[in-house]
Protein backbone atom coordinates (compact mmCIF):
# COMPACT_ATOMS: atom_id res chain seq x y z
CA UNK A 1 0.00 0.00 0.00
CA UNK A 2 1.74 3.59 -1.20
CA UNK A 3 1.35 6.06 1.17
CA UNK A 4 0.75 9.69 -0.38
CA UNK A 5 2.05 13.11 1.03
CA UNK A 6 -0.38 15.03 3.39
CA UNK A 7 -0.35 18.66 2.44
CA UNK A 8 0.10 20.74 5.07
CA UNK A 9 0.46 24.55 4.99
CA UNK A 10 3.78 26.48 6.12
CA UNK A 11 2.75 27.29 9.15
CA UNK A 12 1.44 23.72 10.23
CA UNK A 13 5.00 22.53 9.14
CA UNK A 14 6.80 25.16 10.50
CA UNK A 15 5.69 24.12 13.98
CA UNK A 16 5.79 20.35 12.94
CA UNK A 17 9.82 21.36 12.45
CA UNK A 18 9.84 22.70 15.96
CA UNK A 19 8.62 19.71 17.91
CA UNK A 20 11.11 18.34 15.49
CA UNK A 21 14.07 20.19 17.47
CA UNK A 22 12.29 19.80 21.14
CA UNK A 23 12.36 16.41 20.83
CA UNK A 24 16.38 16.31 21.15
CA UNK A 25 16.79 19.46 23.17
CA UNK A 26 17.70 22.16 20.56
CA UNK A 27 18.28 25.25 21.96
CA UNK A 28 17.76 29.10 21.49
CA UNK A 29 15.15 27.65 18.56
CA UNK A 30 13.85 30.72 16.76
CA UNK A 31 10.58 31.04 14.03
CA UNK A 32 11.43 33.30 11.01
CA UNK A 33 8.43 34.07 9.19
CA UNK A 34 9.47 35.45 5.98
CA UNK A 35 5.47 35.66 4.29
CA UNK A 36 5.46 39.39 4.00
CA UNK A 37 8.69 39.57 2.53
CA UNK A 38 9.16 40.48 -0.96
CA UNK A 39 11.67 37.76 -2.96
CA UNK A 40 11.95 35.22 0.23
CA UNK A 41 13.28 32.15 -0.85
CA UNK A 42 10.40 30.39 1.46
CA UNK A 43 7.21 31.33 3.93
CA UNK A 44 9.70 30.17 7.44
CA UNK A 45 13.30 29.49 8.57
CA UNK A 46 13.28 27.74 11.47
CA UNK A 47 16.91 27.68 13.35
CA UNK A 48 18.12 25.85 16.41
CA UNK A 49 21.49 25.96 18.08
CA UNK A 50 23.54 21.94 19.02
CA UNK A 51 26.02 21.70 21.27
CA UNK A 52 27.65 19.11 19.84
CA UNK A 53 27.81 17.29 16.37
CA UNK A 54 25.90 14.21 17.67
CA UNK A 55 23.53 15.94 18.63
CA UNK A 56 23.68 18.11 15.39
CA UNK A 57 22.53 14.70 14.11
CA UNK A 58 20.46 14.12 16.24
CA UNK A 59 17.74 16.72 15.85
CA UNK A 60 18.19 16.53 12.12
CA UNK A 61 16.93 13.09 11.80
CA UNK A 62 14.18 13.99 14.58
CA UNK A 63 12.78 17.07 12.21
CA UNK A 64 13.14 14.49 9.45
CA UNK A 65 11.17 11.07 11.48
CA UNK A 66 8.22 13.75 12.56
CA UNK A 67 7.76 15.67 9.23
CA UNK A 68 7.57 12.20 7.34
CA UNK A 69 5.37 10.86 10.31
CA UNK A 70 2.92 14.02 9.81
CA UNK A 71 3.25 14.47 6.51
CA UNK A 72 5.09 11.78 4.37
CA UNK A 73 7.40 14.52 3.44
CA UNK A 74 10.77 13.92 3.03
CA UNK A 75 13.06 16.94 2.56
CA UNK A 76 13.75 18.33 -0.84
CA UNK A 77 17.37 19.22 -0.23
CA UNK A 78 19.53 18.56 2.22
CA UNK A 79 22.95 19.97 3.20
CA UNK A 80 26.17 19.40 5.62
CA UNK A 81 25.41 15.93 7.11
CA UNK A 82 29.08 15.79 6.01
CA UNK A 83 30.70 18.74 7.54
CA UNK A 84 29.17 18.90 10.91
CA UNK A 85 28.48 22.16 11.65
CA UNK A 86 25.51 23.54 9.88
CA UNK A 87 22.78 21.27 8.93
CA UNK A 88 19.73 22.28 6.33
CA UNK A 89 16.81 20.65 5.57
CA UNK A 90 15.00 22.38 2.96
CA UNK A 91 10.97 21.68 2.90
CA UNK A 92 10.79 24.22 0.44
CA UNK A 93 8.05 26.95 2.37
CA UNK A 94 10.07 25.52 5.81
CA UNK A 95 14.08 25.53 6.20
CA UNK A 96 15.41 24.05 9.06
CA UNK A 97 18.91 25.34 9.73
CA UNK A 98 20.64 23.28 13.13
CA UNK A 99 23.78 25.04 13.77
CA UNK A 100 26.63 24.46 15.96
CA UNK A 101 26.42 27.47 18.53
CA UNK A 102 29.67 28.95 17.41
CA UNK A 103 28.89 28.24 14.09
CA UNK A 104 25.40 29.96 14.11
CA UNK A 105 27.16 33.21 15.87
CA UNK A 106 29.39 33.13 12.90
CA UNK A 107 26.30 32.87 10.31
CA UNK A 108 24.00 35.61 12.16
CA UNK A 109 21.31 34.50 9.71
CA UNK A 110 18.66 36.14 12.10
CA UNK A 111 20.26 39.49 11.69
CA UNK A 112 19.63 38.87 7.87
CA UNK A 113 16.19 38.97 7.73
CA UNK A 114 15.82 42.45 9.76
CA UNK A 115 12.26 43.43 8.91
CA UNK A 116 10.43 39.70 9.74
CA UNK A 117 9.11 38.64 12.00
CA UNK A 118 10.82 36.49 14.36
CA UNK A 119 9.32 34.56 17.17
CA UNK A 120 11.69 32.50 20.03
CA UNK A 121 10.31 29.61 20.99
CA UNK A 122 10.58 28.73 24.91
CA UNK A 123 12.47 25.63 25.77
CA UNK A 124 10.00 22.95 27.10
Amino acid sequence: MKQTKVEVNSDILADIVVKGMQEKKAADIVVINLKSLKNAVSDYFVIASASSDTQLDAIASSIEEVVFKATRQNPWQTEGRMNKEWILLDYVDVVAHIFLKDKREFYALEELWGDARIEHIQPV
